[in-house]
């Protein structure tokens, strides 16, 4: 299982690392799937509305109304479900609400209830300079998949919250006009 390791226990090299691996891990998965061979492939962040369908292309929850209710972090779309042609994959967590409202972030295979991939103690973060934690282990979601990243409340703020989630995007060149990013 993946842990929550705090940006300012990694150096440079070993964030560059993360996210290198990260990358890889979803275009294995990609090419897995028969989505295309290496060449054919490109990469690029991670976009709530086009990816998630959330109304905003912001990192935002719904706002913080319930202490120990999950919310999740794409606005109000609950489980999100990829496109045929594409697979994500996730490899870090940053809080930018100040003092953070969330304890915990759940990462689900299955929806909001489906089965639980990892779960990470975001109150390990408070005492850190920086909110940023990057995943041991990259959180790889693959064609059509259903998934879940959620926050669990800690303080109600009746506000959102911005929980921004590093990640990427694999999907068959010319789809899009950013192209690589990776």
């Amino acid at each position: 299982m993946s842990v929550l390791i705090q940006k300012e226990d990694l150096t440079q090299t070993e964030r560059r690392n993360f996210r290198s691996a990260a990358l890889e891990a979803g275009i294995v998965k990609a090419i897995n799937a028969g989505i295309g061979s290496r060449g054919q492939l490109t990469n690029r962040g991670f976009e709530p509305v086009r990816d998630a369908g959330a109304l905003l292309n912001q990192w935002n929850t719904a706002a913080m109304a319930a202490v120990g209710i999950e919310y999740s972090c794409f606005q109000a779309i609950p489980a999100p479900t990829l496109a045929a042609n594409k697979v994500a994959v996730f490899y870090m967590v940053s809080i930018e609400t100040v003092p953070p409202p969330v304890s915990l972030l759940r990462c689900r295979y299955g929806g909001a209830a489906g089965n639980l991939a990892f779960e990470f103690d975001m109150e390990q973060l408070n005492a850190a300079q920086e909110l940023i934690g990057y995943f041991s282990e990259p959180f790889v979601v693959g064609p059509t998949g259903i998934f879940a990243i959620n926050v669990m409340c800690r303080t109600a703020t009746l506000v959102l919250a911005r929980v921004i989630l590093g990640g990427y995007i694999i999907e068959p060149l010319g789809q899009t006009l950013s192209g690589s990013s990776g």
